[in-house]
């Protein structure tokens, strides 16, 4: 069975956007794994995406949409967060390459799950709780962040032949 894809709110569709590349992002580890790149590579990656994308992202989520409402949903949001900045940490610092591939791993679906979760969960409900007035006020915040775009040159995950 197809799945259609999500209707996303005009005023946090730039938050679905940026979850796409987080997407790509998890990825483009588990083909590193998969091809056996050395781990320096990706951890080099892993720096660039989380200063240049996933921590702008959280803090955006946290700072602009989290103020506006409480919850359960929510709590899971920011916990899921607290442990993917604390996996990021453990693979820049883990040093064996076979055990920084495990912990690339168990990052990817960390990561994976926390995006299907907002966007499956956590977004829908709250464009349902949600005032059109915080909406609005949510876009407009968004607007003013920066627009995020992985450039990273080293492109790890193709594997040559």
């Amino acid at each position: 069975m197809e799945q259609k894809p999500i209707k996303r709110n005009e005023h946090i569709l730039q938050l679905s956007r940026d979850h796409h590349f987080t997407l790509l992002f998890s990825w483009k580890l588990v083909q590193g794994v998969k091809n056996k790149v050395d781990a320096g590579r990706i951890k080099k990656y892993i720096e660039y995406f989380w200063h240049n994308d996933m921590k702008i992202h959280f803090r955006e989520e946290e700072e602009i949409l989290f103020p506006h409402v409480k919850g359960e949903q929510l709590a899971k949001a920011k916990l899921d967060h607290e442990q993917i900045i604390e996996q990021v940490h453990q693979v820049l610092s883990e040093n064996d390459q076979e055990q920084i591939y495990k912990e690339l791993t168990l990052l990817a679906d960390a990561i994976i799950n926390h995006v299907r979760y907002e966007e499956r969960f956590l977004f829908p409900h709250l464009e349902q709780v949600l005032t059109r007035t915080q909406l609005e006020y949510i876009g407009e915040q968004l607007s003013k962040q920066p627009v995020l775009n992985d450039t990273y040159k080293d492109e790890f995950w193709i594997r040559k032949k």
